[in-house]
């Protein structure tokens, strides 16, 4: 049976605590930690400047600071506009344009796309010192900070959307709820997700390292499932694109092939995330593309992201909410009585529902949270529906996100600080040969993902 805890805080009227808008970016951590490799594990805890008591816990976690950059930009404002991208072509749901001919509306580069690629590039420069001068660990303490937290944030369809300040001014329903379209996406969908989690995803998978990564937190078993119906099963084969990048001009040579089957899903993921991403196995290049001026061989968050700002066209963003009568009521300050919905559009002038454009908009995704239980008839378009949220869930959308958000931080953190010297000793000679007990001893067990068993007999999931 689910904990009581588990229901009371899912309840109706808790989801818009502050801690569960912060869950995705948590679990996209949690994603990340699973995928670590241990020899990063140093330089990261010197970083954090933490590391746990706890023998049988991680050295450090990084799902405790993952939500940090959204406590601190309302007092280092310099940082809110660098939580989001929006083009000034761009209107969902009619039109997805990334960049589109204007390009980006805000300062040059001062958006999550250049954020992402700033804070790698402290951290880089970070670690070549060998920790020295040219970069504090105070300032490399924040840029990873920064760089868990604005992974997350780019696989987050409305932050890549600047229209309605990326949905925060759209009004919406949700089941028995008033909130905004963004906040229906950064925490509403993933607290559905938590609360319809099957119970047998309480217990432990036969994977160490994934349980080893879990923190007994509510969503521990929604990453049970993502990992197992997900990372580890339908969406394995896809990792090694999750990873890629277009190639810069002049094109980059040719990846090696891939290593012959491993023995475990987990092992098929580590040997790609190693091939690809640790420093004796990339490409010698690190300049921008001229294309986007934030991507290249290693790193590519105009790459990764374009994809997903193309799904606020396909799901993200309801057409309905260009139709009327929500064409009105969405952009309405508060709820109000179906009466007063039913008039306004007959006393307000028609300037006053027109979305504003992004000229004349200030950019800005500040979250409003606002959300209200209302049983009352307000004329907003109710999005608990199978067409919306029942498709969402169908298609596995908001999963694959997180999944691919973790993967990539894990894949980025590994490239920054794993030493690929300790690789071939940690993980033995070869794919699927001494891995396993290599792994086993260190306390870690990615060689032995599914233990004991093939993946295919599911423990009965």
């Amino acid at each position: 049976m689910r904990p009581l805890h588990l229901a009371l805080l899912l309840s109706a009227g808790s989801v818009s605590l502050p801690g569960v808008l912060g869950w995705g970016h948590e679990i996209v951590a949690t994603i990340a930690q699973i995928h670590l490799h241990p020899s990063v594990f140093p330089t990261l805890c010197s970083i954090l400047n933490y590391t746990s008591p706890d023998p049988t816990a991680p050295p450090c976690h990084l799902a405790p600071i993952a939500a940090w950059a959204d406590k601190v930009r309302y007092h280092m404002r310099w940082s809110a506009p660098l939580h989001y991208v929006g083009a000034l072509d761009d209107h969902p749901s009619q039109t997805c344009a990334f960049p589109g001919q204007r390009g980006w509306a805000g300062a040059k580069g001062h958006n999550v796309l250049g954020a992402v690629r700033n804070v790698t590039g402290l951290l880089e420069d970070y670690v070549s010192d060998a920790h020295g001068s040219a970069v504090r660990h105070d300032a490399a303490n924040e840029a990873l900070k920064f760089l868990v937290h604005f992974l997350g944030d780019l696989h987050m369809p409305l932050h890549l959307t600047g229209r309605d300040r990326g949905g925060n001014s759209v009004k919406v329903k949700f089941g028995e709820r008033v909130t905004s379209l963004h906040s229906l996406w950064d925490g509403l969908l993933i607290a559905k997700a938590i609360r319809e989690t099957p119970n047998n995803y309480t217990r432990p998978l036969p994977s160490r390292q994934i349980e080893h990564s879990l923190r007994g937190t509510i969503y521990d078993s929604y990453v049970r499932r993502i990992m197992w119906e997900g990372v580890l099963s339908s969406w394995k084969d896809e990792i090694p694109d999750w990873l890629s990048c277009p190639a810069p001009s002049p094109p980059s040579p040719s990846p090696p092939p891939p290593p012959p089957a491993p023995s475990s899903a987990l092992t098929s993921i580590w040997h790609t995330l190693t091939r690809l991403l640790l420093p004796s196995h990339l490409p010698d290049t690190t300049t921008p593309s001229d294309e986007t001026e934030t991507d290249d061989a290693l790193l590519c968050p105009h790459a990764w992201a374009a994809p997903i700002h193309a799904l606020n066209c396909e799901l993200v963003w309801p057409r309905a909410l260009d139709e009327p009568p929500y064409t009105y009521t969405s952009r309405l300050p508060l709820p109000l009585p179906a009466f007063l919905v039913r008039l306004l559009p007959r006393i307000l002038p028609h300037s006053f529902f027109k979305p504003p454009s992004m000229e004349d908009e200030t950019p800005t995704h500040t979250h409003t949270h606002a959300d209200t239980a209302d049983t009352a008839d307000t004329g907003l378009l109710q999005l608990d529906t199978p067409e919306y949220a029942g498709l969402i869930a169908e298609r596995r959308v908001v999963e694959k996100l997180l999944a691919q958000a973790g993967v990539r931080l894990a894949a980025t953190l590994n490239w920054l600080f794993a030493d690929p010297s300790a690789s071939v000793e940690m993980w033995g000679p070869g794919p699927g040969v001494g891995v396993s007990q290599q792994a086993l001893r260190m306390g870690m067990s990615l060689g032995v993902a599914l233990e004991g068993q093939g993946q295919g007999q599911g423990q009965g999931r």
